[in-house]
């Protein structure tokens, strides 16, 4: 048995690295979040060619995030049985679909019905992607292959909202979710070439989220990566605010920031696989300290523009890490059930995305975007604070 398997992971592993099965899962991530974050740079023209407010197509978002939440948790149970291989396929399949529906789409519910296929797809292949990389690699290639797959999000990101401002200029916003079936081919192609079969290797059911749930540090962890991505959330939705009014930023600086942002945000979710073959424990800790640490600065110390280009993108580093290092975490805490343990953890983001947000909105309201940055940070070093204790006291990590 490897040290892997004894430190927690499962004893299910190949004796050969299949990367280009790794890159299928990892293009479905990229094809999966482009589609998610496409409608936020295409608002007013698909508002104004479907006839209705932007705030109503604003809800095509919420759409995807609250079927996403609940599909991750029923992803494992509906779909108990079958070949992963095939449901990832299917999940793609889904994708495809949902961008072919919006596309053609003459009307609000057509839109919405479209986002819901995209919000099982996206929940169900986020719930499954850890533990199919997980039987993808030798053990101890595992954080590598999860910081692979995991920079799917850090391309979306940087690409998917100018990418799709850019096309939509020229083509019609039509035509950008076009181009992303055509992503979404590519990518269900990939996985029809380099996946093998992989049987379902267990038997999920309803109680069995529960169970993995009620394990011992299972749910102080689950809370604290709430805690981790609630509070980044909060300070990210507002960050456009904050540099506008209180760094004083214009609008090619800003984007220009949040593009240092992207790209390091793609650097430090590399690097977070190097890190977290040495230490776990070091990697959760040290990202929420970093982003603590650059909230409460941006709101307290007196800098000038490059500092602030400097924090911003040492925020995109040290962020890069989280959604790697609570993967990896919650395949360690349950490395006989990670589709379930994956599951919770996805929707615990969605979760955190949705009252960072809000908890946000409620402080901005009464101290405006420096309180939401004090108070965030405050958030988040004191989780890195009790990450530091439990992990200490036996914390599975």
């Amino acid at each position: 048995m490897s040290d892997y398997v004894e430190r927690g992971w499962s004893a299910e592993v190949p004796e050969k690295a299949s990367w280009p099965a790794v890159f299928s899962l990892t293009l479905g991530v990229f094809s999966l979040v482009t589609a998610e974050f496409l409608p936020a740079s295409l608002l007013t023209p698909m508002a104004a060619s479907l006839r209705i407010s932007e705030g109503l197509a604003g809800q095509a978002v919420t759409a995807t995030a609250l079927v996403a939440l609940v599909a991750a948790l029923l992803a494992a149970v509906v779909t108990r049985g079958l070949d992963r291989r095939i449901v990832l396929m299917g999940f793609s399949v889904l994708l495809i679909l949902s961008n072919l529906l919006v596309a053609a789409a003459p009307n609000l519910i057509l839109l919405m019905l479209a986002r819901v296929l995209l919000g099982i797809a996206l929940g169900g292949f986020w719930s499954m992607a850890t533990a199919v990389a997980i039987r993808l690699v030798p053990a101890p290639m595992v954080p590598r292959a999860l910081s692979i797959l995991f920079s799917g999000v850090s391309v979306a990101t940087i690409v998917a909202v100018p990418l799709g401002s850019y096309i939509g200029g020229l083509y019609g916003w039509r035509s950008v979710f076009l181009f992303a079936t055509l992503i979404g081919l590519v990518t269900l192609l990939f996985q029809m070439t380099f996946l093998p079969r992989l049987p379902s290797n267990h038997v999920a059911r309803l109680e069995t989220l529960l169970e993995v749930l009620l394990r011992p540090g299972m749910r102080l962890g689950v809370f604290c990566s709430v805690l981790v991505f609630g509070g980044h959330f909060a300070l990210f939705t507002y960050v456009r605010p904050f540099l506008e009014t209180v760094a004083g930023v214009g609008a090619n600086g800003i984007a220009l920031m949040l593009l240092g942002f992207g790209l390091a945000n793609f650097v430090g979710t590399m690097l977070a696989g190097i890190l977290l073959e040495r230490s776990l424990r070091l990697t959760l800790m040290l990202a929420p300290l970093i982003i603590g640490v650059v909230g409460l600065g941006l709101a307290v110390l007196p800098l000038g523009l490059p500092m602030h280009a400097l924090m911003v993108a040492a925020w995109g580093m040290a962020f890069g890490a989280v959604p790697v290092g609570w993967s990896t975490w919650t395949a360690r805490a349950a490395p006989d059930e990670t589709e379930s343990a994956g599951g919770i953890l996805v929707a615990a983001v969605q979760i955190a995305i949705a009252a960072g947000a809000a908890l946000g909105g409620a402080v901005f309201s009464f101290s405006g975007v420096e309180g939401v940055f004090v108070a965030g940070g405050i958030v988040l070093l004191a989780t890195a604070c009790l990450v530091f204790a439990r992990v200490a006291r036996g914390l599975p990590a």
